[in-house]
């Protein structure tokens, strides 16, 4: 988990999603960015395509970064404002979670 800032978790994000517009042939969004949305009317993926992402992520963290974290837990899921509304919060959500489980440690 050293070295892992949200740079690096913003890198992960933005790889993913574009591996799986890719994957789905899909348009890769002009700005690529923190600001694509990821959830809602202007989102770039399906609900099917957030569950895909999410794993995506997942996979990235635990073989790229020997993090493992469960970005759709319990308290994510209940939040008022969801941690999956663009790339940005997705990061950020990212990065609580990382620090948690460093705290936890």
């Amino acid at each position: 988990m050293s070295g892992f800032d949200r740079s690096t978790a913003l890198d992960v994000v933005l790889s993913s999603l574009r591996e799986l517009l890719t994957q789905n042939g899909d348009d890769i969004p002009s700005p690529f960015d923190e600001t694509v949305v990821l959830v809602g009317k202007e989102a770039v993926i399906d609900s099917l395509g957030m569950v895909s992402l999410i794993v995506e992520i997942e996979q990235a963290l635990e073989t790229g970064h020997d993090i493992s974290v469960t970005l759709a837990n319990d308290r994510a899921m209940s939040e008022r404002n969801s941690p999956f509304r663009s790339v940005g919060v997705l990061t950020d959500h990212i990065c609580t979670l990382v620090d948690q489980e460093k705290q936890a440690a």
